[in-house]
């Protein structure tokens, strides 16, 4: 194993993981100690918040109201304060395209006609330390403009002369990455993602004319962003870049978030550049915070649409939250993946067309797609909109309002789940497991581009239906069994056996984890050193 040691008095960073290719251009002596002093500065401020998130968790599994913050009000009352002015780069985000920062995706991402790229370090990428460290390099190739390459198969791929923005979403608050050491214990996985980024790249953006911007992911409440301004407050300080640079967009994508989206933008509001209503991970918070609560059981993931009135509740606030605070509004995932078949292609388009126009009509600013094929599709939607105006930020939504009761108001008019939902469910979730421990966080399945979000929700609702009597444990071992058959026939290579545990321990035990994520990362992807890229 490689080691490389900064001494601070008694403290030292060492990176464990195996060295690669060019990985000592991001592993850099000064980027190392960059990312020494962000822990040293916040490593116990993450933690505590980490054990109030745990607390959350069991006041609402014990039956505990969400509502608005009583202390917190003044905030929301206050009619005068806004966040930060439109940051170079970001004033039109009509169309935003999200994937993980390999090589060919960066390329394509870049090149897709998206006004802006979110290279995804989070849901999208399986965290192994070859896709932590080549994510950084291709990042940094980018800025460069010295990415392009020839695949395998001979095709060249070239950026383009007017590339989309890029915008980083580092891991969660709660992951850790365990290749990177200080005296042995693991440093956050969001400090390392933002600090390597943050410390080769901040000032090559701003010298482009653009700037260091930023999505962050999973924030359970207006603490965990202060948590953040205050490391982009030392991140800038200890490089010399001035206060205020940074721009970050946030997910809102746990209920407990959203019911504090104006405080959030609020503890940001220096570096803050907008919302974004993060569809699937909302979807899997709800279940894991109310799984134990049978009056919130919902039906299969695909009858829950964004009509649904909890869902419509969540985005019309977030539309009117950030107007009035002069943030952007961007709308949810469009993950189809375009085919072969014209038929289905059609099909498909038109989804993503009636997705988009209400969200278009509502007032969003733009909205997200995993796939280049669908840029046209969402980029025509938002142009009969906006036409030549970048955004709509105008559009103050006045005549929303929205109840605490309306952000939770689960209607199971649907019925039980559908054998067809449960086998969707478990089909799906195994084939992303074994994906994800092989080293592929966004994963192409029956028509749809998955990444952790949709696993989530899937091996959530597994233990909610089982939990409430909705289907049988028999029923689900049967179907599990079945299609770790079923995949092993589909790829020789497929780890069915290892995704399988994943799926037993995450979906069929006792108590339902808060993150499929963590248990495997700890159990398995360290532990594989050479993976197998799908």
């Amino acid at each position: 194993m490689a080691s490389t040691a900064l001494m601070d008095r008694t403290r030292e960073i060492s990176v464990v993981g195996e060295p690669g290719d060019r990985f000592d251009e991001i592993l850099t002596p000064g980027a190392l100690d960059f990312i020494f002093r962000l822990d040293a500065a916040f490593a116990q401020r993450r933690v505590e918040l980490l054990a109030e998130r745990r607390r959350r968790a069991e006041e609402l599994t014990g039956g505990a109201a969400l509502g608005f913050r009583p202390e917190t009000a003044e905030i929301r009352e206050a009619p005068d304060w806004r966040v930060a002015p439109i940051a170079p780069g970001l004033e039109d985000r009509r169309v935003e395209i999200t994937g993980p920062p390999t090589r060919r995706m960066a390329v394509n991402a870049l090149n897709s006609g998206a006004r802006v790229w979110l290279a995804d370090f989070e849901d999208a990428t399986s965290p192994t330390w070859q896709n932590v460290i080549d994510g950084q390099l291709n990042l940094l190739d980018a800025i460069e403009r010295r990415i392009d390459f020839t695949a395998d198969n001979g095709k060249r791929y070239e950026l383009s002369r007017n590339p989309a923005t890029i915008v980083v979403r580092p891991r969660g608050w709660h992951l850790s990455e365990k290749h990177l050491t200080i005296d042995g214990r693991p440093v956050s996985a969001s400090l390392v993602d933002f600090g390597l980024y943050f410390y080769h790249c901040a000032q090559r953006q701003i010298d482009r004319g653009s700037g260091p911007y930023f999505y962050l992911p999973k924030l359970e409440n207006h603490l965990e962003a202060r948590l953040w301004n205050d490391v982009f407050i030392v991140a800038q300080d200890l490089l010399g870049i001035p206060r205020g640079t940074v721009r970050a967009t946030v997910l809102i994508e746990t209920i407990t978030a959203a019911f504090e989206m104006e405080e959030i933008l609020y503890e940001l509001r220096e570096h803050a550049a907008g919302l974004n209503a993060g569809r699937w991970d909302y979807l899997f918070s709800l279940i894991k915070n109310f799984a134990h609560r049978p009056a919130y059981v919902l039906p299969d993931r695909a009858k829950v649409t964004m009509t649904s009135p909890m869902m419509r509740a969540y985005t019309e606030l977030l539309v009117r939250t950030c107007h009035k605070r002069g943030a952007h509004a961007i709308g949810g995932m469009a993950a189809q993946v375009p085919s072969h078949d014209p038929d289905a292609n059609e099909a498909a388009f038109a989804k993503v067309r009636l997705d988009k126009e209400r969200e278009a009509e509502d007032g969003f600013d733009g909205s997200w797609v995993a796939h280049p094929g669908l840029v046209p599709v969402c980029r025509k939607v938002f142009d009969e909109v906006l036409g030549n105006r970048p955004n709509q930020l105008d559009r103050m939504r006045s005549d929303v309002h929205v109840s605490a009761e309306e952000l939770v108001a689960v209607h199971r008019n649907a019925g039980p789940p559908s054998e067809e939902g449960v086998r969707t469910n478990i089909a799906v979730a195994l084939r992303y497991f074994d994906a994800w421990l092989r080293g592929s966080g966004a994963v192409a399945l029956y028509g749809l581009m998955e990444d952790a979000a949709t696993a989530e929700i899937a091996r959530c609702q597994i233990w909610q239906w089982l939990r409430h009597g909705l289907v049988g444990e028999e029923i689900v071992r049967k179907h599990l069994h079945e299609e770790v058959l079923a995949l092993g026939k589909e790829d020789p290579r497929s780890l069915g056996a290892e995704a399988a545990a994943i799926f037993e321990r995450t979906a069929l035990g006792e108590q339902l984890p808060a993150f499929f994520t963590t248990d495997a990362y700890a159990r398995h992807l360290v532990r594989r050193s050479n993976l197998v890229t799908v």
